[in-house]
């Protein structure tokens, strides 16, 4: 794909974005391959896991607004409102693909992750960065909202209402290292060390079963919104049931008394 490389070894897959001129601005042909990208490794079944980086410098500098605006396929000839309205659901096709992709995604950032590259790291499952990344929610600062392409659900889920309430109003940058202070990554690691990070998170994720991955993926995130406790447990059981009729509960137990790591069964 023209703007996005993806490359699978060892059932990993890294998808790069690949506009490096532009720290990978998000323009309509960019958001477009990174979009058809994550659907095909959403039923890819020689893939469990997802890398998703930045070529040069940066992760990803949020919208083009030098390239135009016209983020859509499909916005030219619309009016005002409908032209912007299909770029903010040409991005939010890409958000959601990451989101519900059956496979963990985990954001290896480097330099920039702002607007629209902030949003794209929240919603990843898991984010790993070095401490000169550069993170914010800036749409405040061309006079929008905050509220934008997901950040007013995902950032106060992951940082708390309070830090995400700072950060959207002041629309002020954060270093890698305020990130990690703030909840925001699972790992914090040296200056290009995110792919090795990123990778290491995955090979651990790969270690369990493709059943096992896939419902608890689903299971937390879907209970992150669950109304009640009562709701989640009820959810948790039909998964938990359903899962022993893959024969992976046997192949552990058999796997511990033998001192050998499981086998485990397609799905």
């Amino acid at each position: 794909m023209g703007y996005v490389d993806v490359e699978v070894a060892d059932r990993i897959a890294v998808v790069t974005l690949n506009r490096p001129e532009r720290l990978n601005a998000l323009g309509t042909e960019l958001i477009t391959d990174a979009t058809a990208a994550f659907l095909a490794l959403h039923r890819d079944r020689g893939v469990g896991a997802i890398v998703l980086r930045g070529a040069g410098a940066g992760f990803c500098a949020g919208a083009d607004l030098v390239g135009g605006n016209a983020l859509a396929p499909d916005a030219e000839g619309r009016g005002p409102v409908g032209s912007v309205y299909r770029a903010q659901e040409h991005l939010i096709d890409l958000i959601l693909a990451i989101r519900e992709n059956d496979k963990p995604v985990i954001a290896a950032v480097h330099g920039a992750a702002v607007g629209g590259g902030l949003a794209i790291a929240l919603a990843c499952d898991l984010r790993v960065a070095s401490p000169s990344a550069r993170f914010g929610a800036v749409f405040i600062r061309v006079g929008l909202s905050s509220c934008d392409v997901g950040v007013s659900y995902l950032l106060p889920r992951i940082v708390g209402a309070t830090r995400a309430a700072e950060l959207m109003l002041t629309g002020r940058h954060f270093s890698g290292e305020e990130a990690d202070r703030f909840g925001m990554l699972n790992a914090l690691v040296e200056e290009g060390g995110e792919l090795d990070a990123a990778g290491a998170l995955a090979e651990q994720i790969l270690t369990n079963s493709e059943y096992g991955i896939w419902m608890t993926k689903r299971g937390l995130w879907a209970n992150l919104d669950a109304p009640s406790l009562r709701h989640a447990i009820e959810l948790e059981n039909r998964t938990q049931v359903l899962g022993t009729f893959t024969g992976n509960m046997r192949e552990a137990m058999l796997a511990f008394r033998e001192k050998r790591p499981p086998v485990w069964g397609d799905m």
